[in-house]
């Protein structure tokens, strides 16, 4: 039935260092008919703290703790169900791009109560200058001089590769390497390659 909501909506995974692309490759597929981008980073950045979920997050944030999983998750939904109900996601026809979550393998397994993940695109660098130089151009660009110092970008690319060499793992039944070094024209091409291919893409391109 259109404009029924689905028991699960079906999703990409992006996944990549800081620097790697992932909002850049997200608005350009996102601006393709049955893709919708959904970054968890905007999505947590816009929180309207005077909701209960927010005052949720609020209260951990007061004591130094560590938001949960499942209130991450639980977040999470209550966002995309919001979109769904406004129609700017239509779950019977779109497919999902995931810029920011999961970030581990316990929030993916609470996220596969609402999500199937069909693919995940691991944007990989692998010349760290080339991702230095990056993390360090768009910090400046956007004012914030403290995370351009090569100490803040190490540390903040090996926490990224501590949280998520289990999680790549986890997909690896259904992991696509993208080469993020390349021009971003590059990389848009290598991932709309391996959509265009799969067969959940290929039924709802069919349908339209």
């Amino acid at each position: 039935m259109i404009g029924e909501r689905p028991e699960k909506y079906k999703a990409f995974i992006f996944l990549g260092a800081p620097g790697c692309g992932k909002g850049t490759q997200g608005a350009i597929l996102g601006a393709i008919p049955r893709l919708y981008h959904f970054s968890m980073g905007d999505a947590f950045r816009s929180m309207d703290t005077r909701t209960p979920i927010g005052q949720e997050f609020i209260s951990y944030s007061r004591e130094g703790m560590l938001v949960p999983d499942e209130l991450t998750i639980r977040y999470f939904k209550t966002q995309i169900d919001a979109r769904a109900d406004l129609h700017m996601f239509k779950p019977d026809i779109d497919i999902l791009i995931l810029d920011g979550i999961p970030r581990s393998v316990e929030q993916a397994k609470i996220l596969e109560e609402h999500i199937e993940v069909l693919q995940l695109f691991h944007l990989s660098c692998p010349d760290r200058e080339e991702l230095i130089t990056r993390i360090r151009k768009r910090a400046l660009k956007e004012g914030r001089i403290d995370d351009a110092s090569e100490e803040v970008i190490q540390r903040r690319i090996r926490t990224y590769e501590e949280e998520t060499r289990e999680l790549v793992r986890h997909y690896s039944d259904r992991r696509a390497d993208i080469n993020a070094n390349q021009a971003p024209v590059k990389v848009t091409y290598d991932i709309l390659e391996v959509i265009v291919n799969h067969p959940e893409w290929q039924t709802f391109a069919g349908d339209v």
